[in-house]
């Protein structure tokens, strides 16, 4: 069992979710409020699940609870690190160089 002191999300993922919140305002107007707040309760679960997802290439990836999107994350030191929250219907090549840019 880790026990995990905090969840960081790293600067690139408030880009993810506001590029999220604004691709569903577009399809309606609100369901960006909703999908903002689903992402947030589900990086503030991490408290609680870190650690218990599969893991691949050093990130652990963990699916969005309402909305097609995974968190990625690595733990470091009692510490979870959001690195990325990407749409699981991207190129996956995509997704990768994604990934690969963010490492730290």
């Amino acid at each position: 069992m880790i026990t995990v002191e905090g969840v960081v999300a790293l600067d690139p993922v408030a880009d993810d979710l506001c590029a999220g919140k604004d691709f569903y305002d577009q399809i309606e107007q609100g369901v960006g409020d909703f999908f903002w707040d689903s992402l947030m309760a589900d990086v503030r679960s991490l408290k609680i699940y870190a650690g218990i997802h599969v893991q691949e290439k050093g990130l652990h990836r963990m699916p969005a609870t309402r909305f097609p999107y995974l968190l990625y994350y690595l733990i470091d030191d009692h510490t979870v690190y959001v690195v990325a929250i990407l749409p699981m219907r991207k190129d996956p090549l995509w997704v990768q160089e994604t990934l690969t840019a963010r490492q730290p």
